[in-house]
């Protein structure tokens, strides 16, 4: 090219231009419209009747027919009788000066053939659409399966394996962890019904596969000799490394699927007490695959964790190892997408063959193939047989199949440069997809390629000349423009589907690009050099595995920010509100990069939002409010509770269900260190966000209950406090600590004569605590009643924490501790659940009463019949399901508490409970002196709580026959706040008797 650039090279990153001067004209829409046709009937053709479908697809292409005929009988008019002869056109030259032809006039009638030749393909491609989905989803509705699913029957079923089987990830419904399980699509061939009817079907079912007594850790539970717990593991073992296209034989318990409307005709559930059942092997590409992948897996087992975890995703979407936390991560980031096979690694590996893409087609075309001396042709055909060995190795499924074919049209679009032909040649590709598989229509993750594809392809090229322009050095532009048009065009089906936007995507995404090439080409170098030279994949796999690990701690430098995310409304409702307010934002965001003051103020604005700096949290939320003695952290359905002791220093108590909850909670709280954590009992509710808790804290020692049930749970806290070096010591009751301005007794559960520590069996404070056959050991049935439960002090205020105690454990506690009387403040047991011991709650007279569960739970929590005991004493009650976090404030004259949100909630009574003597004075224990348990050592850097002098005795809260003054009402500080904002209530001063 001579002369001065075009406009459009002058623009371009590359000084050979980014596209040709004739093809930046109109974007070609001709194929937009049928493909989304073709989408949207085969969407609402699955879950139609057949027939109807039937009569649409005729009438549709009834309808194409006339208007093509239509079309066809106007375009003749419009051309009139010269038309033969190129009458009414004049050349007309180009800027590069060579002569085309182009129509002087155009007819009305030729405009409008043109338009109804448009809608004649539309209407086609919908019926196209919709035929292919109903010919799919009849396969579901094939066969004697699905009638014997919604009878629950116990069937024999041939199976033909479509999926690698894969863990699920274990979750916790109620005080239990849910056992994992293996999961895997198949299409059934052969089922014999229990009458022994044999019916040769094609019918898709999903199987899930538990072994008896819990999947492959059912040994935590249920403990067993070490050669049984081998055995478990390798039937496990046989049945995860079933291949695709194999065919075993199984006997299951059919269950129809949870939504009609879902890809499957059965749920089939299996208990694998034996090895699976073989009747026929894989084909050669599936064991061929198999080995390659298992070979990658092999070659990367000697990484670090994370390492080993990312890898196999990076190259080849496997993610069974993994972990729960790296996967929160990812999801929190919205990095997920590296971890599922895309166009972006197909593009990788052939961009290794063709080097950078703007350059394949020309005569100094880089990378691999001139150097091997290819030709384009053959450029061409090497390229196609490493995207079939792609879609082999990536098993070809339609996720597979959606991710190769929007790679080679990237990499096709990139090469050519040709701008125009990008969306026609998305728009083709989407319309071949829907109709090979109609079920992509209704495949989010379908939806989300093909926006994302879409954007890097329409959105990105636009937004990089708009940075280009304000000085943003071209490559810079490019990554920052690519990362930002995906996210903007995802972000309201992420909130569809998870009801959050996030904050840190884009920074997280570009940090994580800079690693995602060379661990994708690494990784693939491991792939190929497994089967034939284990040691170098080896090798190469430890290379991959440095970037692989830069992207871990992205994602978890990323998802512990305390604004990598907010909730947002979830359904299509939200994403419809979320993406109009991103299409309002783009012009404004335009107007802010001409004014560079604006743009770091608003830069400020969201790095404070994603930072939230507690000073700053406080001033716009509220909380934490200053001053906080305790806070209930809302962990959901589950307990979660700390008390503070110093500056971020705190006494927690449970970690609640999940991980996440509960260290969210401590870093609005700005804990850094935990002398002491206690977890009452091993139910999955109080003790499954315990890696919360630890992350990036000091952590003294976790003190555990006596009573390790359930074993597996139990297990699981070993094994946790192991990892991150942390003591495990066990409760006992009389033992005594204080920390700061706090100071606990452990009053329950009673010591089992086993314990080992200070005092043999039959010393006074184990008969004290109740170990003479009627108050102890007799109570403890099971977890619940071996709750640890302390009675806490801080500032003049008295806290009682009965974990998860049930009425006998109440009623022996009181036998136990006969000196216990009032209490400021009262966490409920049981998440207010409706087995409470009335005389206990009376007795206890609490001023406060805090129940921790969580929103819609199943279980009725916390029960009407609770909630009513409780304010019928003029007890304040709060609760996390509608409160939020409850923070606890004041000292005993001035009681006060401030909830973190969900809704307002009007002044309530709360009693101003009188105390016999003044606050801090009581009773004295009744008995012998109790000797004070030494305290854990923990690291060196994290404090260790201090126990006071060995018989030393704390105050304790009156006895119960105090008189208590009536109910007060408790007054709200100011008007009601704004929605989201912390919001405090008071109780009145206290009046001693």
């Amino acid at each position: 090219m001579t002369g001065s650039r075009a406009t459009v090279h002058a623009r371009a990153v590359s000084r050979h231009g980014s596209s040709d001067p004739h093809q930046d004209g109109p974007v070609d829409l001709r194929l937009v419209a049928p493909a989304l046709a073709a989408w949207a009937a085969a969407a609402i053709s699955l879950g139609v009747p057949g027939g109807g479908v039937a009569v649409a697809v005729g009438v549709a292409v009834l309808l194409a027919v006339c208007v093509w005929w239509v079309a066809v009988v106007r375009y003749g008019a419009g051309r009139g009788p010269g038309a033969a002869e190129g009458d009414g056109v004049t050349p007309r030259a180009d800027t590069d000066g060579r002569g085309t032809t182009v129509p002087r006039a155009r007819s009305c009638g030729v405009r409008s053939a043109g338009t109804l030749v448009a809608l004649a393909a539309v209407l086609l491609s919908a019926g196209a659409g919709a035929a292919s989905a109903a010919l799919h989803a009849s396969d579901v509705r094939r066969g004697p399966l699905p009638a014997l699913a919604e009878q629950f029957a116990q069937v024999t079923v041939e199976l033909e394996v479509t999926d690698d089987p894969r863990p699920t990830r274990p979750k916790v419904r109620g005080s239990q962890r849910t056992p994992p399980v293996l999961v895997f699509t198949a299409e059934a061939v052969r089922v014999t019904a229990p009458n022994g009817k044999v019916t040769a079907v094609r019918t898709p079912a999903l199987v899930v596969v538990q072994q008896r007594g819990g999947g492959p850790d059912a040994s935590l539970h249920e403990p067993g000799p070490a050669h049984r717990d081998a055995a478990r593991e390798g039937l496990w073992s046989a049945w995860r490394g079933l291949l695709p296209s194999a065919r075993i034989r199984v006997v299951a318990r059919a269950a129809p699927p949870l939504s009609p409307a879902d890809q499957v005709a059965a749920v089939l559930r299996v208990t694998a007490d034996a090895p699976p059942v073989k009747v026929g092997a894989p084909t050669v590409l599936g064991r061929l695959a198999g080995s390659l992948r298992e070979g990658l897996r092999e070659a990367t087992d000697g990484l670090r964790p994370d390492a080993r975890a990312l890898l196999p995703g990076l190259v080849v979407g496997d993610t069974s190892r993994v972990p729960p936390d790296l996967d929160d991560a990812f999801r929190a980031t919205d990095l997920t997408h590296l971890l599922a096979v895309s166009g972006s690694n197909l593009t990788i590996v052939l961009a290794l063959l063709i080097g950078p893409p703007h350059l394949a087609t020309r005569a100094e075309r880089r990378g691999l193939a001139p150097r091997l001396g290819l030709s384009l042709r053959g450029t061409a055909v090497v390229g196609g047989a490493l995207a079939l060995a792609f879609v082999v190795v990536c098993r070809p499924d339609p996720s597979v199949l959606r991710a190769a074919a929007c790679g080679l049209i990237t990499l096709l679009a990139i090469g050519t440069g040709r701008r125009r032909s990008l969306l026609p040649a998305l728009a083709a590709a989407v319309l071949l997809l829907v109709l090979y598989d109609p079920w992509l229509a209704r495949s989010y993750g379908f939806l989300l390629s093909v926006l994302a594809t879409g954007a890097l392809l329409l959105l990105a090229p636009r937004w990089s000349i708009a940075l280009q322009r304000r000085r943003v050095p071209p490559r810079i532009a490019e990554v920052i423009a690519a990362a930002a048009a995906a996210q903007a065009v995802c972000a309201p089906v992420v909130a569809v589907l998870a009801a959050r936007v996030g904050l840190v995507a884009v920074p997280c995404n570009l940090l994580a690009e800079l690693a995602v090439g060379p661990a994708t080409v690494l990784g693939f170098a491991a792939l190929a050099a497994a089967p034939v030279a284990l040691p170098v994949a080896r090798a190469l796999a430890w290379c991959a595995g440095w970037p692989a690990e830069w992207i871990a701690r992205v994602a978890r430098a990323g998802a512990a920010l305390p604004g990598a995310e907010f909730e947002w409304p979830g359904g299509w409702a939200g994403g419809l509100m979320l993406a109009v307010v991103l299409v309002v934002l783009v012009p404004v965001g335009r107007r802010l990069l001409r004014r560079p003051w604006l743009c770091a103020v608003c830069a400020l604005a969201v790095l404070l939002a994603v930072c939230r700096p507690a000073p700053f949290t406080r001033v716009i939320t509220g909380w934490p409010p200053p001053g906080w003695r305790a806070v209930v952290c809302d962990v959901g359905q589950g307990d979660g509770l700390v008390l503070a002791a110093g500056d971020g220093t705190a006494l927690v108590v449970d970690t609640g269900p999940e991980p996440r909850a509960i260290d969210r909670c401590l870093t609005d709280l700005g804990v850094r260190r935990i002398p002491l954590l206690v977890l009452t009992h091993f139910h999955a509710d109080h003790v499954d966000g315990l890696p919360g808790a630890l992350r990036g804290r000091s952590v003294g020692a976790i003190e555990t209950t006596t009573l390790e049930d359930p074993p597996g749970q139990a297990q699981f806290v070993r094994t946790t406090a192991a990892a991150a070096g942390v003591p495990i010591v066990r409760a006992a009751a009389g033992e005594r600590r204080h920390l700061g301005p706090l100071s606990w007794e452990v009053l329950w559960p009673p010591v089992p004569p086993d314990l080992p520590g200070p005092g043999g069996p039959g010393t006074p404070d184990r008969q004290a605590a109740g170990f003479d056959g009627r108050n102890g050991s007799a109570a403890l049935d099971g977890p619940n009643d071996a709750s640890v439960t302390l009675l806490v002090h801080t500032r003049g205020l008295t806290i009682l924490l009965l974990g998860d105690l049930e009425p006998p454990a109440q009623r022996a506690l009181w036998a136990a501790h006969p000196e216990l009387g009032a209490v400021d403040v009262l966490k409920v047991a049981h998440h207010g659940s409706a087995h409470q011991d009335p005389l206990l709650i009376r007795r206890l007279a609490p001023r406060l009463a805090l129940i921790s569960c969580g929103a819609g739970n199943p279980y009725g929590h916390p029960a009407v019949g609770t909630l009513t005991a409780l304010r019928a004493q003029g007890v304040r009650v709060l609760r996390t399901d509608t409160d939020g976090s409850l923070a606890i404030l004041g000292t005993a004259a001035r009681l006060s508490a401030t909830v973190s949100g969900h809704r307002t909630l009007a002044p309530q009574a709360m009693g101003g409970g009188s105390r016999a003597g003044p606050a801090g004075a009581g009773r004295s224990r009744a008995g012998p002196a109790h000797a004070a348990r030494s305290p854990p050592t923990g690291p060196a850097h994290a404090p260790t709580p201090r126990v006071g002098p060995a018989g030393a005795r704390r105050p304790r809260a009156g006895p119960a026959s105090g008189r208590r003054a009536g109910p007060r009402r408790l007054g709200q500080s100011g008007k009601s706040a704004a929605r989201g904002r912390a919001r405090r209530w008071f109780a009145p001063e206290r009046t001693d008797t």
